[in-house]
């Protein structure tokens, strides 16, 4: 049925954008007419690009020219595909590159462009806005707040020029502006608008431009006439690189912030491309030069420039494939998904999932703390029953978002198809997403043992299925054959394989009563064994209680003993200790220091990371939790203390209180990508999936179920 609609399409209708591009249009169809050129064309009037992406999608019209962003919309939202490229003369076809431009003489790098003095194209513009400030705040370099993306590029730059942009909002972003922009509301073109004008800023008093990739060439060293540019020499210009490194102005190829496509004739799903292409390339072919009697890549003659085709063009391309993704291109939709936040479509607030009184208790703290500081969307707080709740909850859109660790990360990506969209540092000096997992022994020359004869010691870990206490020594272990589980049971290998232990948690009727042995409690003779801060030797302060107290091995992060030793601790059993008096078992068999943690780990385990649902919008839910932190992250805060759950007599509520600020999860948009695939083998080695528990019910009832058959049949 598709196949005989497009087949039959005899007339292409074309949406036009403005009045000289209706007029420009109506001349090309009786042109095109006049040479008997088939499918015939006709001209639809719209009002704007957008306008004419609905004209399109309502099939009120065939077909619209756009540029790259506006074809990502067409794509993403309205389900339209990009037949036709426009290929222009720069020795690149139907693309160029967006670059980050800046004197040679600066010490500017990608990854310290805040506070600098920036230059702009335009507002909206492709290389000069979308993809420059879509790359910084999907890489995590900038954040933006409710969607505002002006207000977050005004707080990221000192000043800029950004012609177009709303002047009275955003005064700052025409700080740097000049010539044509005296009106009130907006930065009104000036001298220091297009690729040209930015450059230009940025020679007179500018830091970095953003412009496409020949703009700087095209303007320096005596090819540009014009008093400010006749003395620019190129060699006096480097580009910033994604990686943090600089490169010559003539290395836009391999430094450059991402490739962006030529315009493109984008149409419905259910029209033909090839029919377009071969409308449009038999016009092109009869109408492209001065000496023709209509100039399809002209439009001087109306008054106008870049009217239904960017006047640069030089012919027409085919698209193959027919994909706005593949058009794009992974960098330029990198960019696209960073500034792609419409504040009409974000949620009025932000459902948070709490599993405990005194986590609502201080989820209402935040939210009354929040809405103090205008922050938005909005928090509010929803009671569950556990993490697992949470992550169905949130499957199911009934809350937004939870912080949950490694394990739980696992989970609620595999099973329910939630996606990281911010996570905890721990580290004032390293910003890095991640901890280091690591075995702490007491530092006994007499009794030095190594990782191969753990067996038969005292072992003491954070709580049952905890990332660094017990999914990666167990997974380790096993792996490496020390432990060996028959089939799914894990507790009873790891039961065996120590002599006694601490797990709280594992106070459960199946587990063997070994991994209980060496608890405390609450110094009452009440409440060994349990999963929280009752357990005197839960978490990782109380794992390594239970190593000075009664252990031999304690399974816990990199900083446990530092803060712990050293005076760092008022605790009654932790105030003397030394963090010389530790040591570190290495994998490879060898002690370590307990400085050496990042050469003599068990495994780098990821920091905790808020998980959402995959539609919701993380560079939204960013902005928010950076912005917060500015005014509560710090433990000086009088008002609320992200970080701290001191004032609710309970630890880590919401987030961990070793959190040192919230980070951007950058690329790693996905559980596997969080995770990595060797924490991820970790934990599918400790642990027997309910899954793989249920395949084999399932088959031993099917093999039942055979033999009764088998049995009747007979």
């Amino acid at each position: 049925m598709t196949t005989s609609v497009i087949f039959s399409l005899n007339e292409i209708r074309w949406c036009t954008v403005s009045e000289k591009e209706k007029k420009k249009c109506n001349n090309m169809k009786m042109f095109f007419d006049q040479a008997k050129i088939v499918p015939s064309l006709s001209c639809v009037e719209g009002t704007s690009p957008l306008n004419c992406i609905n004209i399109v999608k309502d099939n009120l019209a065939d077909a619209v020219t756009l540029n790259g962003t506006l074809t990502y919309k067409a794509g993403k939202w309205y389900n339209l595909k990009p037949v036709v490229g426009e290929v222009y003369d720069q020795g690149m076809g139907t693309s160029y590159y967006a670059v980050a431009v800046v004197r040679r003489n600066s010490t500017i790098t990608i990854n310290s462009l805040k506070g600098t003095k920036s230059c702009h194209t335009g507002y909206e513009k492709s290389s000069g806005w979308n993809v420059p400030i879509g790359y910084l705040i999907d890489s995590g370099r900038m954040s933006a707040v409710a969607c505002d993306i002006s207000k977050g590029v005004s707080d990221f730059f000192s000043k800029s020029c950004v012609p177009g942009v709303e002047k009275l909002k955003y005064p700052s972003l025409c700080d740097l502006c000049k010539g044509n922009s005296s009106s009130e509301n907006q930065c009104l073109p000036g001298i220091y608008q297009d690729y040209d004008g930015a450059l230009r800023c940025l020679v007179d008093e500018g830091d970095v431009a953003f412009v496409k990739h020949s703009t700087v060439p095209d303007n320096s060293d005596g090819k540009n006439s014009a008093d400010w540019a006749k003395d620019i020499l190129s060699s006096d210009y480097q580009l910033l690189c994604r990686d943090g490194t600089r490169a010559d102005v003539t290395e836009w190829k391999r430094c450059n912030l991402a490739r962006v496509p030529a315009h493109a004739v984008v149409v419905r799903s259910d029209v033909d491309g090839s029919l377009v292409y071969k409308m449009l390339h038999e016009g092109q072919q009869k109408y492209n030069g001065p000496s023709s009697s209509f100039e399809i890549f002209d439009s001087s003659a109306y008054n106008g420039s870049n009217l239904l085709f960017r006047d640069a063009t030089t012919e027409f391309r085919m698209i193959s494939n027919q994909t706005y993704q593949s058009w794009l291109g992974d960098e330029f939709l990198q960019a696209m998904t960073g500034i792609d936040c419409d504040a009409n479509k974000l949620p009025k607030s932000v459902r948070w999932c709490s599993i405990s009184s005194e986590e609502v208790w201080k989820c209402a703290d935040m939210a009354a703390a929040f809405k103090n500081k205008t922050l938005n969307p909005s928090i509010q707080c929803v009671s569950a029953v556990n993490h697992e709740d949470c992550m169905r909850l949130i499957q199911q859109k009934e809350v937004d978002a939870v912080t949950l660790n490694g394990r739980d990360i696992y989970t609620a990506g595999k099973t329910y198809g939630l996606v990281p969209a911010a996570a905890e540092s721990y580290s004032e000096d390293d910003v890095s997403d991640n901890y280091y997992a690591v075995a702490v022994v007491k530092k006994m020359p007499q009794d030095s043992f190594t990782f191969h004869d753990l067996k038969g010691r005292k072992s003491c870990h954070t709580g049952y299925m905890r990332s660094a206490g017990w999914n990666i020594p167990v997974g380790l272990l096993t792996t490496n054959g020390l432990i060996r589980p028959e089939g799914c049971n894990i507790a009873k290998a790891v039961s065996d394989f120590f002599s006694e232990s601490c797990v709280p948690g594992a106070n459960q009727k199946q587990f063997p009563s070994k991994l209980c042995q060496l608890c405390k409690g609450d110094g009452s003779g009440q409440n060994k064994c349990v999963n929280n801060t009752k357990e005197q030797y839960y978490g990782y302060s109380g794992a390594f209680r239970c190593l000075n107290e009664k252990g031999d091995v304690a399974f816990v992060k990199h900083s446990t003993v530092f803060e712990n030793s050293d005076g760092n601790s008022t605790e009654e059993w932790a105030k003397d200790l030394k963090s010389s008096d530790f040591q570190l078992l290495c994998p490879n068999g060898a002690r370590a220091e307990v400085t050496q943690y990042a050469d003599c780990n068990w495994a780098q385990v990821p920091a905790r990371a808020v998980m959402v649902h995959p539609d919701t919008n993380i560079h939204a839910m960013f902005g928010l939790l950076d912005k917060a932190q500015d005014y509560y992250g710090s433990d000086s805060s009088s008002v609320f203390k992200m970080f701290n759950s001191s004032d609710y007599y309970k630890e880590d509520l919401i987030f961990k209180d070793s959190t040192n600020k919230i980070v951007p999860v950058k690329e790693k948009k996905s559980y596997e990508q969080w995770l990595g695939r060797n924490y991820i083998d970790s934990i599918e080695v400790s642990q027997c999936s309910s899954s793989e528990a249920i395949t084999t019910v399932n088959n031993v009832l099917l093999l039942i179920s055979n033999i009764l058959l088998i049995k009747f049949c007979a």
